[in-house]
């Protein structure tokens, strides 16, 4: 029988706020179970970008990462937000430790390729970029691993990386060995089929059903990446796959019924 682990990926709306952060972080540091947390924090590189007056481009939910804007992606991601999560885990006695990509070459990426857009420092990866032999070794040494989006190409180049996409392939290279349940933690109760309305909440999504909604424009842009990335993990052999609020993530992990399960 497999082991059990949870991949938890959280994002900017929740690292901006100290307090809904710390109650989060306490619920995570509860969980019995194996676990990674993967994080984002685009609205704080946003923010500071913006002090620095150094525009920022988005096509469809996604950055354009032009070398200054990497630098700060990198400052902000792989330096403050991840530790200063791994420092608040560290004082909930969960022994977490910080990566980005590059540290022990834990996930490979390619520069993105794109007929029509340059995304300049943007890396795109699939289950086989997760060094999952080194990944399982820190699991086995009941370490909690904290990943930032940032990538690398083992040619000297740092790539920004959809924190999305980051927690679905690690999902992925990781179901071979263990039973795997994805959480998506954001600031919804779940996919909302009108997205200013909480109680409107669709409780199971299926492919089919994501293309129904999509071409309805019923779902919000910042969602979709969320969504595809959700559905790639359960047509890889992904256990289990959920978008949940992230206050509701004990009430979750205990009965198993809070947000929106993605299916086949």
């Amino acid at each position: 029988m497999k082991q059990k682990i949870y991949i938890i990926k959280i994002g900017g709306a929740l690292i901006d706020d100290e307090r809904l952060l710390d109650q989060f972080l306490d619920q995570f540091s509860d969980i019995k179970e194996k676990k990674i947390l993967v994080h984002g924090g685009g609205k704080l590189a946003t923010t500071l970008a913006d002090k620095l007056g150094i525009e920022q481009k988005m096509i469809n939910g996604r950055r354009i990462t032009d070398k200054e804007t990497l630098d700060i992606v990198t400052m902000v991601y792989a330096g403050g937000i991840n530790k200063k999560i791994v420092e608040k885990l560290q004082q909930k006695k969960c022994n977490a430790i910080g990566f980005s990509g590059a540290d022990g070459n834990l996930i490979k990426a390619k520069k993105r390729e794109h007929p029509e857009i340059d995304f300049g420092f943007v890396g795109d990866i699939n289950k086989k970029s997760v060094n999952r032999k080194l990944l399982s070794k820190l699991i086995k040494l009941d370490l909690i691993p904290v990943f930032s989006a940032i990538t690398h190409d083992k040619k000297g180049n740092l790539f920004n990386t959809n924190a999305d996409t980051i927690a679905s392939v690690m999902a992925q290279a990781l179901s071979e060995k263990y039973e795997v349940e994805l959480l998506y933690c954001f600031d919804k109760e779940g996919v909302l089929e009108d997205v200013n309305d909480p109680e409107s909440l669709i409780k199971t999504v299926s492919e089919e059903e994501f293309t129904v909604l999509k071409e309805e424009g019923k779902l919000h842009k910042g969602i979709l990446p969320k969504l595809e990335n959700a559905l790639g993990a359960i047509k890889n052999n992904v256990d289990k796959v959920f978008l949940i609020k992230e206050t509701e993530l004990k009430n979750h992990i205990e009965n198993h019924h809070a947000g929106t399960e993605i299916c086949l």
